[in-house]
């Protein structure tokens, strides 16, 4: 028998039915009665059963809850900052420029026919006047002694026409001849004249094309090139592309121009000094003199264009060498500086990030001065602003951000770039 099910015989006179008796050889079995240790034993059960119900619950509030905060928190994007700093505007102002001759120019020749001969070749320097090349011109050559034979024979009719004329205006005193046939050797005296001044015209053009069969330097320079050779054909018209046979710079004195931002086009005054410096020299610098500007800024660059005159006279500047220009320029007051990686350039102008408050900002700034690395600001930001570096194209107004790291090295870089300039 299982615990718990207690089963009794009893004798006939002991059992009992329903109705109080019990029949003989029935049997009574009875409910099984739970201990006190069972009991305990469910309640433990229960209330561990709740207890992992209640803590599995709360573990997945507490990982949703997780999972939103960091769903969140990855949808705000994280930036980098640097706050401006303080920058002086030197009194020197270097500047990139190009070198150009004081005189740069292409040699043409004015008559057609075949290069005979050339003296100067690339490198050679010139004295004005000398004979540079000839050219063989056998079609002009003939031309011009048909016009001088035509000459002559104009000169003839002249010199018969006016025999005529004198003559008939002596008969026309003793009314030998008529008036009219008086008029008529007159007039035809005065139109062989004409064909005589026509002829000597004709006669003085192809002289002149005659002579420019030498080729003469134009000025003192150097030959920067030469682009014919002996026997070629030269063509020369005003319905022809002209061929450059030379080109001749005068590098005596040396042209630079250079492009100065508008910020300091009014510290530039024609006179005034400024110095050259090349890698080719690297401990030299060359004196030159502001010789003049465009005064007017360009609106593509927002520049001046300044001419600077440096005297070259051993040749040691080159044309179309790439110098610095070295201004002298009022002290500035201070600007603040920030790299140039920070600026946003969109419709509305150009403009810097500032997190304030945990959201953006887009600031308009004005640019004072260009470093290239870095930039110094005019106006539009305070040495307390936190720049963003770096900023994405998609970067918005009121955008909420969380600032990653203050660089504060960066700033300390800028600030060395800024002393060693």
């Amino acid at each position: 028998m299982t615990s718990g099910t207690k089963v009794e015989t009893r004798t006939d006179e002991d059992k009992t039915t329903a109705s109080g008796e019990f029949s003989e050889g029935e049997t009574e079995v009875r409910e099984p009665r739970l201990t006190k240790g069972t009991w305990i034993g469910l309640a433990v059960i229960a209330v561990i059963v709740a207890l992992v119900v209640i803590f599995g619950i709360a573990a997945r509030r507490k990982s949703e809850s997780t999972l939103e905060t960091d769903t969140k928190a990855a949808s705000i994007p994280s930036v980098n900052v640097i706050h401006p700093v303080s920058s002086v505007l030197s009194s020197g102002l270097a500047l990139p420029g190009n070198t150009q001759a004081y005189v740069d120019t292409p040699i043409y020749a004015r008559t057609s026919g075949y290069l005979k001969s050339w003296h100067f070749d690339i490198g050679a320097h010139v004295r004005k006047g000398q004979l540079m090349a000839v050219i063989e011109t056998p079609e002009l050559d003939e031309q011009l002694q048909v016009a001088q034979a035509d000459l002559k024979s104009a000169e003839a009719n002249l010199n018969l026409a006016n025999t005529t004329s004198a003559r008939y205006q002596n008969l026309l005193t003793t009314n030998s001849v008529s008036k009219q046939e008086t008029d008529v050797a007159v007039s035809d005296a005065a139109a062989k004249k004409a064909a005589v001044d026509a002829s000597n015209a004709a006669v003085r053009r192809l002289q002149q094309l005659q002579s420019f069969e030498k080729i003469y330097a134009p000025f003192d320079g150097i030959v920067t090139a030469r682009n014919i050779d002996i026997g070629g054909l030269i063509q020369a018209g005003e319905n022809l592309t002209p061929k450059e046979l030379f080109h001749l710079a005068a590098i005596q004195k040396i042209r630079v121009f250079v492009s100065v931002p508008e910020a300091y086009s009014t510290s530039i005054k024609s006179g005034g000094k400024a110095t050259l410096t090349l890698d080719e020299y690297p401990d030299r610098e060359f004196e030159g003199t502001i010789a003049r500007n465009s005064n007017a800024i360009d609106s593509a660059t927002r520049t001046l264009n300044v001419e600077v005159d440096v005297d070259n006279p051993k040749g040691e500047l080159l044309p179309g060498a790439y110098v610095f220009v070295h201004f002298k320029v009022p002290q500035r007051s201070s600007n603040l500086m920030i790299p140039s990686n920070t600026l946003l350039f969109r419709a509305q102008g150009l403009q810097v990030g500032v997190v304030r408050d945990g959201r953006v900002q887009l600031v308009p700034v004005t640019i004072s001065k260009d470093l290239g690395a870095n930039v110094e600001v005019a106006s539009g930001l305070t040495a307390n602003d936190a720049v963003v570096l770096d900023p994405s194209d998609s970067l918005a107004n009121g955008q909420e951000v969380q600032v990653k790291s203050h660089l504060s090295e960066t700033a300390k870089q800028m600030q060395k770039k800024e002393g060693d300039q």
